[in-house]
């Protein structure tokens, strides 16, 4: 995971290029334009950047109030505040209200690793999701960075927008068609599909790569839309056999609860959920992180044969 791109770096540049077409664009934030890497949208359009200071709370106010004067803000700042803090504006000013508003939440999961627990936002997921009328988006590279915030700029009502600052290598083409609500194959498998969102997608590939080695056909679902999920995509998986779900993210309500909902209506079928198993995580590293709650390719790869060799004592049971 060292060597990749910032999406944060992707996100800038988009929003620059957005607001240069579309004066209706405006950007604003809790002291935390360097940490959204705003910088150059402050230098090219300061009258378009509101700083509030540390205030998340009035700051999702002061967007609700700008999106009903018709402009479109995006709103920014380290995830684990701009949700935990102003959780109930955001349910009230942005869900209830159905607030043209672009929540964007910098430094997801684990990324501020040696900050602690107050600094891990790892039930951002689990709270945005279950706000009525708010999508719920986490796109996995730079390339699908830049469309999601196109997508997003287009789409009329609220979004939370979750972004890493940790380099990820590229998953998608350049050309890469971004869809809200719309899940991408990056893989396909028969025998066993891993389902992961941002951080963890490059991980998933990594470790359907290393289950090619033990003769196991694993398919790599990107859902990168958690709020609406492709429940079709969902589904399908489910038909062909198990599902390991991965996520920078606890596994109380994230992305392995929002398909488990969707396995246990549809298609039943074993499944395995990775990532912070209802605790606080411990301090650290965002690589010994990984490590510690096997996020890698290696501790999916081992969860999946796993979850595959249980399959198997199921069927040879007779269950």
């Amino acid at each position: 995971m060292s060597l990749g791109f910032d999406c944060r770096k992707a996100f800038a540049e988009t929003l620059i290029e957005l607001a240069a077409a579309d004066r209706r664009i405006v950007v604003v934030v809790n002291d935390s334009v360097g940490s959204s890497n705003l910088k150059e949208f402050r230098r090219r359009f300061p009258e378009r950047l509101v700083n509030v200071g540390i205030a998340e709370q009035n700051m999702i106010g002061v967007g609700a109030g700008l999106a009903n004067g018709g402009l479109i803000p995006f709103v920014c700042g380290a995830s684990c505040f701009l949700t935990g803090r102003a959780l109930e504006q955001v349910k009230v000013d942005l869900g209830y209200s159905r607030s043209n508003v672009k929540l964007c939440g910098m430094s997801s999961g684990v990324a501020y690793g040696e900050l602690g627990p107050t600094h891990h936002s790892i039930e951002d997921l689990a709270w945005t999701r279950a706000i009525g009328n708010l999508t719920v988006i986490a796109p996995a590279d730079p390339a699908e960075t830049a469309a999601a915030v196109r997508a997003v700029a287009e789409h009329n009502g609220p979004v939370f927008l979750r972004l890493s600052r940790m380099p990820v290598p590229a998953v998608h083409p350049a050309d890469y068609r971004f869809e809200i609500g719309r899940a991408a194959r990056l893989r396909t498998g028969d025998d066993v599909t891993l389902i992961a969102v941002g951080t963890m997608v490059y991980q998933a590939l990594e470790a359907a790569a290393l289950l090619e080695r033990d003769g196991v056909r694993a398919a790599v679902l990107n859902m990168s839309t958690i709020r609406p999920l492709d429940r079709a995509a969902v589904a399908e998986a489910a038909g062909r056999g198990p599902l390991v779900t991965i996520e920078e993210h606890t596994v109380t309500g994230g992305l392995g609860g929002a398909v488990a909902e969707v396995v246990v209506e549809t298609r039943p079928a074993r499944m395995r959920l990775l990532g912070v198993p209802g605790e606080f995580a411990p301090t650290g590293s965002a690589e010994f992180l990984f490590e510690h709650y096997g996020l890698t390719p290696e501790g999916i790869r081992r969860a999946a044969l796993t979850l595959m060799e249980a399959q198997l004592g199921t069927a040879d049971s007779g269950d």
